[in-house]
């Protein structure tokens, strides 16, 4: 802990009876600036992208972990940081604006798979975040765009490291898809994707980093550090971060959103700090082993639409994915079909995103009826769309 947290940490005790002082700190989506706990991966990581302090281009590499274990926090913070050390204060992250600063001859990109989830994406993503010009979306092919970005780069002599997150998952693509796509560039862009599974056969990039679990006494300081600075001061109990942390079993994410929703329950009881029943709900709010809230943030605004509304629906209207489907059509802000609706569920029921849980039928003919069970936390997913 610096002077700034200690310094921030003592103004909390002036008395404002407010729980939540900083609403990023305890967003399971954010990142704080530096990492916490992960001081050797961390090294390691920097041992793969070494190159880039001698301005070289390293090889390409893969950053690999189960869920939960830090992996976005830690190339968020390593691009934040290689761009405001190394490369002269450029930084790209690919977002929905573009910078206007210059770019020196090295760049560092972060591209969110989930948001560019093809080649196309790909391109647009690293040539939008370099590039002062306008790209257009439409009326141009992939081929094209991707040869845009090579004479972009080699008329300018710049080369750039992309970091590629989010990427084997159902809605994006392979680590290997996303390194094949910069090939044709060849000397100008290297990449460190980013997934939870191990590298691919036949795909052997040059620095292969694992990220373990965190073990319960580095998720305790995880989660220390983000109510140290996102709730008022004595708001929560030390054993009872270490008991979210324990329940936690190495997972960041499920952790900090049981934090979150615990929090969420103390602030709809009226409370000024959580007691022991706040972070019980907070548990209960998070399955195990379920789909981060990224990933279904990520997701179309047509999908996030139908699952804003399947989360608020009662059992009665939740008894077969008919019903389901029919109800969500019928709401005034929902502009899609009864049958495009259940599509859209099946379709999230194949990507994991929901569970079909089968029913008992009426009678013994014909295919029972299932319901539609979320895999996420459905208190998060509410409060975070909602304050979209």
């Amino acid at each position: 802990m610096d002077f700034e947290e200690r310094i921030l940490r003592r103004q909390r005790t002036n008395g404002d009876a407010r729980l939540v002082r900083d609403d990023d700190a305890v967003n399971p989506l954010a990142h704080l600036d530096e990492p916490v706990g992960r001081g050797p991966v961390l090294e390691r990581l920097l041992d793969a992208v070494a190159p880039i302090f001698e301005d070289g281009l390293p090889a390409d590499s893969y950053l690999w972990g189960p869920a939960g274990s830090g992996k976005s926090a830690l190339v968020t913070a390593l691009v934040d940081h290689l761009s405001r050390l190394v490369v002269g204060g450029h930084r790209a992250i690919y977002t929905t604006t573009r910078g206007g600063a210059a770019a020196p001859s090295l760049a560092v990109e972060y591209v969110d798979a989930r948001e560019a989830n093809s080649a196309f994406g790909l391109y647009y993503a690293v040539l939008d975040a370099l590039s002062d010009d306008p790209i257009p979306r439409g009326g141009v092919r992939t081929d094209a765009l991707r040869e845009r970005l090579d004479e972009w780069l080699s008329r300018r002599n710049r080369r750039v490291l992309v970091v590629v997150d989010h990427v084997g998952e159902p809605e994006t693509y392979p680590a290997s898809f996303a390194t094949e796509q910069f090939a044709p560039i060849s000397g100008s862009v290297a990449t460190v994707c980013v997934g939870r599974e191990p590298p691919d056969d036949g795909w052997d990039p040059g620095r292969v980093v694992e990220v373990p679990a965190y073990d319960r006494h580095a998720l305790e300081d995880v989660l220390t550090a983000r109510a140290s600075r996102g709730l008022a001061a004595r708001a929560v109990r030390h054993e009872q971060l270490a008991c979210i942390a324990s329940w936690g079993d190495g997972n960041a994410h499920d952790a900090l959103c049981a934090l979150f929703c615990a929090v969420d329950a103390a602030l709809a009881a009226g409370a000024d700090r959580l007691d022991d029943d706040h972070v019980e709900a907070g548990m209960a709010a998070v399955p195990r082993g379920g789909v981060p809230i990224g990933r279904v943030l990520a997701l179309s605004d047509a999908r996030r639409i139908v699952l804003r509304h399947l989360v608020t629906l009662d059992a009665e209207q939740r008894t077969s994915v008919g019903v389901t489907a029919e109800a969500i059509a019928a709401a005034p802000d929902v502009a899609l079909s009864v049958g495009t609706v259940t599509r859209v569920l099946y379709e999230l029921a194949e990507d994991g995103i929901l569970d079909r849980v089968a029913v008992a039928a009426d009678s013994g003919r014909g295919r029972p009826p299932s319901r539609l069970e979320p895999r996420f936390s459905t208190l998060a997913f509410r409060r975070l769309y909602d304050a979209a």
